[in-house]
């Protein structure tokens, strides 16, 4: 997936669901600095992370790096 479609993403599901980047980090046990790297697409996400991030939010990872049509 596209570095700069995932950040959109994330940032984009972290909003519609209410939280800070640092609600969201602290939640997930990542450091807010990666969060906000990740969001900007500037650092690619490990798996890890983002099944961290997915289960916060509230949503599956597939819906987290669905590709639009």
């Amino acid at each position: 997936m596209e570095i700069r479609h995932l950040a959109q993403r994330i940032r984009a599901f972290r909003k519609l669901k209410g939280f800070t980047q640092q609600q969201l980090a602290d939640e997930s046990g990542i450091s807010l600095a990666v969060l906000g790297a990740i969001e900007r697409g500037n650092r690619r996400a490990e798996d890890q992370i983002l099944n961290k991030i997915a289960d916060v939010l509230g949503i599956t990872l597939a819906e987290l790096t669905q590709r639009d049509e």
